[in-house]
């Protein structure tokens, strides 16, 4: 009875694992597959653009340059859910000041064609850095997105990085959250910003919310010990995963962005 028992235990364990790693994707990736409009989200003043990808996918994103000469476009790769207009409050505050933004779709995401994944949306945002040609830009990760421009900062020259709730690895998150399995063995997408982030020199800022509860804050202070100067970090008390721009974020991320032009 007893190895009848634990065979039985060791079949339904080995099915849930293999759940888990046929599901991986479904988990990690959330999109929201409307394509949203930018005058339906307070940025009419941006331009839906297309970029085509190295594996031949046309995704649009939403353009405005900067209205000042000599101040960068802040390029922002966005996080696991949604579509670019949930992001249009972030363009909105950083138009109003002046800057550029480029809103980077994703493969899956919005209307686009093809299905995410950590190359694919390598190569998302490759496609859309490489259609501002020679400007100066910031590129800023929120959350999932952040190990996206942790990637482009340490393949391209950007003029700053901006971290909004960043992690070490999905590896690392997932196993958090799934402690009974071996996560860091079945992963595909790794999103290893842990490893990588000493390689950036450019301007490094850090923001996360001390209550978040999706990306525990922990992750985030590792990172940023990890990082090479110049770096900076605002640990803000009150703040979860999705409100930063609620307790000051955006002031920060201005200073900050003041300070690259």
């Amino acid at each position: 009875m007893v190895a009848l028992l634990a065979a039985g235990t060791a079949v339904g364990y080995g099915g849930l694992l293999g759940l888990l790693y046929a599901a991986q994707r479904k988990l990690l990736f959330f999109p929201d597959r409307a394509q949203a409009r930018p005058e339906a989200w307070n940025v009419p003043d941006m331009a839906p653009i297309v970029v085509r990808t190295v594996d031949g996918l046309d995704l649009t994103g939403w353009h405005r340059p900067p209205s000042g000469a000599g101040l960068p476009t802040v390029v922002l790769f966005h996080g696991n859910a949604g579509h670019l207009g949930l992001r249009g409050f972030k363009a909105r505050h950083l138009i109003d000041a002046g800057f550029g933004v480029l809103l980077a779709g994703y493969r899956g995401y919005g209307g686009n064609p093809g299905r995410p994944s950590e190359d694919g949306l390598y190569a998302d945002a490759r496609a859309f850095l490489d259609r501002l040609g020679e400007a100066p830009v910031v590129v800023y990760g929120e959350s999932l997105g952040t190990g996206v421009a942790v990637q482009m900062a340490v393949e391209r020259r950007v003029a700053g990085v901006v971290l909004e709730a960043p992690y070490t690895s999905v590896p690392d998150v997932g196993a958090m959250r799934f402690p009974w399995a071996p996560v860091r063995l079945l992963m595909h997408d790794r999103f290893d910003s842990l490893a990588k982030i000493g390689r950036i020199r450019a301007p490094l800022l850090i923001v996360h919310g001390e209550r978040d509860r999706i990306i525990p804050i922990r992750f985030g202070r590792r990172l940023f010990e990890a990082a090479a100067e110049p770096k900076r970090a605002a640990w803000l008390p009150a703040a979860g995963h999705n409100d930063v721009y609620d307790h000051g974020a955006f002031e920060i991320v201005r200073r900050f962005l003041e300070e690259l032009a």
